[in-house]
């Protein structure tokens, strides 16, 4: 809260001074807001701010430090009062955050924030503006990634450890301006001590500054979230250029018009794109799944992967009780949905799997006339160039041939459905309230629900979807993925199956 007026709540105001900094601005932002925040636990979702303090320095001279304790509308813990100090009764009478939340938004705007483990405080500052349905999108820059970037030989980084190793002096640690006054205090021995264009270039990495496209309206990136979903570029026309997603849709699209990473592709992309549009998904799985189908939906101008492929191939072992095994390569959409025992790998076209297999057969030296693919009798071609380790003319048992045989096509297994019919995955966000459902059967995505009317939409009506490769190859990877946290529900589905057509 600002100075004069008295307040029934604890306020710090300190009267602006100047702190003595090197100089050598070489292109270092000149507003900076060192900001620290105090909570109630770690949760950006369900905790809340117990404390904002800064210190906002232009050009090397402090013009003010400010701090405000919240009422957080909860209790503090016990184990969160030990660390900061703060305590219940402390905030009993301090402002809510919605009191203070237009004046700290004016004090912050259109500077670069600059906090330790940057995305813990700038996570909780979106969602407190947030609940106020107030977008709150400013630059920030992270002590933690740039103590990193400019000091690789440490292994620790945490803010006690910087004060340590920087002799930095602590005024009131684990309270909000307190940790700010330390931020201040290391950016400028690092002013100080470091070559400014050092300095420099370590901040300009992590800010990305993007060169906005010609025909780009600056207000298309500022709404952008900074969480994860589809984004999508459109041309003139509307026409649909480019596809994409990522756990971060703000930063992801600004990597595409920073200015140190232009490619070809890019190029033509920032002089054709006219409007950027989004969609928020719960998280990464989500994301992953909604552009792969708008890419198939859509087929965007710049997106080569992830298009509708019209047939796929697999190989099939065909057992013989007397002649071993036989490879053929057959088309998916001749199986339904639950015949995909015995399938080994999956490939777009035909060729791709008439090489994969010469080229495991060539790899084990398993024999061509053995497995069918070369006729006529006694030794075969690749057992006169020794490719084959004979069991065309007795050298190698059936037996071990065969086995050789299985080992090979071992780690190309198709995976059968592993469950007893239609599941649910769901999916939590960790940057906001979003909860979806994503339905699958046979390795087949069938919707995604973010209520429950939708998801029993989806049950009733199931589509007769084709398999898609790219859904398969998603989910059989988070399937597989250890420390993805996902939950699998059963779920009911009416008869109807699916199909490869």
């Amino acid at each position: 809260m600002t100075g004069g007026s008295e307040t029934p709540y604890p306020v710090k105001i300190v009267t602006p001074s100047t702190f003595p900094l090197a100089k050598l601005f070489h292109m270092i932002p000149e507003h900076l807001v060192f900001i620290d925040l105090e909570t109630t636990g770690t949760n950006t979702l369900h905790d809340r701010v117990t404390e904002v303090g800064f210190c906002e320095v232009h050009n090397g001279d402090v013009v003010e430090e400010w701090s405000s304790l919240v009422n957080p509308g909860k209790p503090i813990s016990p184990f969160i009062e030990q660390i900061t100090g703060i305590s219940t009764a402390m905030v009993a009478e301090a402002p809510r955050f919605s009191d203070i939340a237009e004046e700290l938004q004016g004090k912050l705007a259109g500077k670069v924030l600059v906090a330790h483990n940057a995305r813990f405080d700038y996570g909780f500052l979106k969602n407190e503006f947030r609940r106020l349905e107030i977008v709150f999108q400013e630059k920030v820059l992270c002590t933690l990634k740039l103590s990193r970037a400019l000091f690789p030989q440490q292994k620790k980084h945490s803010l006690d450890e910087l004060i340590e190793r920087h002799d930095l002096t602590v005024q009131d640690r684990h309270r909000a301006l307190g940790d700010a006054q330390v931020l201040r205090d290391f950016f400028a021995k690092l002013r100080n001590q470091l070559p400014g264009e050092l300095l420099a270039k370590a901040i300009r990495s992590q800010l990305k500054q993007p060169s906005l496209p010609p025909h780009l309206a600056v207000e298309q990136l500022k709404r952008l979230p900074s969480s994860p979903g589809v984004y999508l570029f459109y041309g003139e026309n509307d026409t649909v250029l480019y596809v994409g997603k990522s756990i971060d849709i703000r930063s992801r699209v600004y990597s595409h018009f920073a200015g140190d990473h232009r490619v070809q592709k890019e190029m033509r992309l920032s002089q054709q794109v006219r409007r950027i549009d989004f969609v928020e998904t719960a998280g990464e799985f989500g994301a992953l799944l909604l552009e792969a189908r708008l890419v198939k939906e859509l087929t965007p101008v710049h997106n080569r992967r992830l298009r509708r492929t019209r047939d796929l191939f697999s190989i099939r072992l065909a057992s013989g009780e007397k002649t071993g095994s036989k490879p053929d390569i057959v088309l998916l959409k001749d199986l339904g949905g639950d015949e995909l025992e015995g399938l080994f790998g999956m490939f777009r076209t035909r060729r791709q799997a008439e090489t994969a297999l010469r080229e495991i057969i060539l790899a084990h030296g398993l024999c061509n006339r053995i497995l069918g693919l070369e006729k006529g009798h006694g030794a075969c071609f690749n057992f006169q160039i020794k490719k084959c380790r004979g069991a065309c003319v007795g050298q190698e048992s059936l037996p071990l041939h065969e086995a050789r045989l299985t080992t090979a096509f071992a780690s190309m297994k198709v995976r059968s459905w592993p469950f007893a019919g239609t599941i649910g995955i769901r999916e939590t966000s960790t940057t906001n309230d979003r909860t979806e459902i994503h339905v699958f059967n046979h390795w087949c995505h069938l919707g995604t629900a973010d209520s429950e009317d939708r998801l029993w939409g989806i049950l009733d009506s199931p589509a007769l979807l084709p398999f898609d490769l790219d859904g398969y190859k998603i989910l059989t990877r988070f399937l597989e993925s250890k420390g993805q946290h996902i939950d699998i529900l059963k779920l009911s589905l009416p008869t109807g199956g699916m199909n490869f057509s």
